[in-house]
């Protein structure tokens, strides 16, 4: 039996900053848009087997304190790319700071925030 990770589920602030992002940075694409539940707008944005859904709530509260601290916390997002490089130069252009660097067995990563503080891993191996 084969197995693979669909998709993860994200709430944001702002949807089309959000989309806006993700599509830049990682050259993803808008696969659907509409309502969801509670009253609030999702957006499916990623390739064609796999995507981030990020949904917007109209009274939604802030974010946890710190998430590797909140039990059911969302610590990372981590993507994997080709061009580590071109995606950090990316990332800076969109204003957010890179972090954490590491060259690493078996591969190379940087993290960063979002405008929600939601932090994304971006890793490439050889």
């Amino acid at each position: 039996m084969v197995t693979k990770l669909e998709h993860v589920n994200v709430t944001v602030s702002d949807l089309d900053r959000s989309i806006a992002l993700v599509q830049d940075v990682f050259g993803w694409k808008l696969r659907w848009r509409g309502g969801s539940i509670h009253s609030g707008e999702s957006a499916h944005v990623g390739d064609d087997e796999t995507y981030v859904a990020l949904y917007r709530h109209p009274e939604q509260a802030g974010r946890p304190v710190d998430s590797y601290t909140t039990t059911g916390g969302l610590n990372h997002i981590g993507v994997l790319v080709e061009d580590l490089d071109a995606v950090e130069a990316k990332v800076k252009a969109a204003g957010l700071e890179p972090h954490s660097h590491a060259d690493y067995e078996p591969g190379r990563r940087f993290y960063f925030r979002d405008h929600d503080g939601t932090e994304w891993e971006v890793v490439s191996y050889p």
